[in-house]
């Protein structure tokens, strides 16, 4: 299972990836562009709220876990969550969380 996080967090981090840079090449780097792009519509502002909310949920489960447990490597999945995606974000948490299990 670990690898397979591991995987999935690369997926999540280069597919998601080739799309924000192909926006940034036709735009420029316009964070404030993109972020009007995202709220284009309804369905559109639904997904970005979802992935907000799974965002913080995420990031507050995170730091429950590893301060319960004194284990900081986990907490290397919080700027991966905000810097590109819960879909990278995630799945690195779940790898460094199952690679920490079997060594504890």
């Amino acid at each position: 299972m670990r690898w397979l996080f591991l995987a999935l967090a690369l997926w999540g981090a280069v597919h998601p990836m080739a799309y924000f840079l192909a926006w940034f090449g036709e735009n420029g780097f316009d964070l404030a562009g993109m972020i009007d792009a995202w709220h284009v519509n309804d369905a559109s502002s639904g997904l970005v709220w979802d992935l907000t909310i799974a965002a913080i949920a995420l990031t507050v489960w995170v730091v429950a876990e590893c301060a319960a447990a004194r284990r900081w490597r986990g907490l290397w999945a919080i700027p991966a969550t905000f810097c590109i995606g819960v879909s990278c974000g995630l799945p690195l948490y779940l790898f460094l969380r199952v690679g920490i299990q079997r060594r504890a």
